[in-house]
């Protein structure tokens, strides 16, 4: 009989005990929220103060604006994502808005030569147009900011994306399609030449037969319209320009 009391005792005790572990747990988690709150509330008043100091710094200075994302990136805040990712980060700093400003600008470069380069064009030259859309009073811009922008723009489904040719090279792509292999490699070669490419290249410098080359010469100009024929070259007789690898001057 004693020892059934004894062992409803220890149950008791150790039912309290649990339980004072638990209330001991929440206080201490509410502490911890309350702390973390509490910084946060901080962090955000520091960063409205910053954004209010060098707002016009961030926007209109490359430099500063690159330093600004790697200081933000090492706390896993990216403020000039747009305002869907941003959240109030990019509200509060004003830079939702330019980051839709300059996809928008991006959009209307990309579209309105997309009828010449087939909807791919060189990264230096994407850049020098829209610099010059914006005018001088928007502040420079740089590749990584287009870069940034054109991720932005990838949910539309539009094609948007940067595209890697090799030798430091970057082409940015407006429509719905794949350029394969052989095509990246014509239009790092055009690039070299001017924007324009013969099927001698090709073979001479990239060690190609006759037969691939002329046949992804073909579908970059029958299939996908990415190029032009001059069929009266004067040295080879048939040439391949590629608006894309070309530099307007507009």
């Amino acid at each position: 009989m004693n020892m059934h009391r004894g062992v409803g005792l220890a149950a008791f005790d150790k039912e309290q005990l649990s339980k004072r572990f638990a209330e001991l747990s929440s206080e201490l988690s509410k502490t911890q929220v309350d702390n973390l709150q509490s910084q946060l509330t901080q962090f955000r008043t520091a960063l409205s103060h910053f954004a209010a100091t060098h707002r016009d710094s961030i926007r209109s200075d490359p430099a500063f604006r690159h330093a600004f994302q790697q200081m933000c990136s090492s706390i896993g805040v990216d403020p000039l994502a747009g305002p869907r990712k941003g959240g109030w980060w990019a509200e509060m700093l004003g830079m939702g808005d330019w980051q839709h400003e300059l996809g928008v600008q991006i959009v209307d470069v990309c579209v309105s030569t997309r009828e010449r380069n087939g909807g791919v064009i060189e990264m230096g030259e994407l850049v020098r147009m829209v610099s010059k859309l914006r005018g001088v009073e928007s502040g420079v811009i740089t590749e990584e900011d287009v870069i940034r922008s054109i991720k932005t723009l990838q949910p539309l489904g539009a094609g948007y994306e940067v595209l890697d040719v090799g030798g430091g090279k970057k082409m940015v792509r407006s429509v719905v399609k794949e350029l394969d292999a052989d095509q990246a490699v014509i239009l790092a070669e055009a690039q070299v030449e001017g924007g324009w490419i013969v099927e001698a290249i090709l073979e001479n410098r990239r060690g190609w037969t006759g037969e691939r080359a002329r046949a992804a010469l073909e579908n970059m100009l029958l299939r996908d319209g990415l190029c032009w024929l001059d069929s009266q070259d004067e040295h080879y007789g048939q040439a391949y320009w590629i608006p894309s690898a070309m530099r307007w001057d507009e």
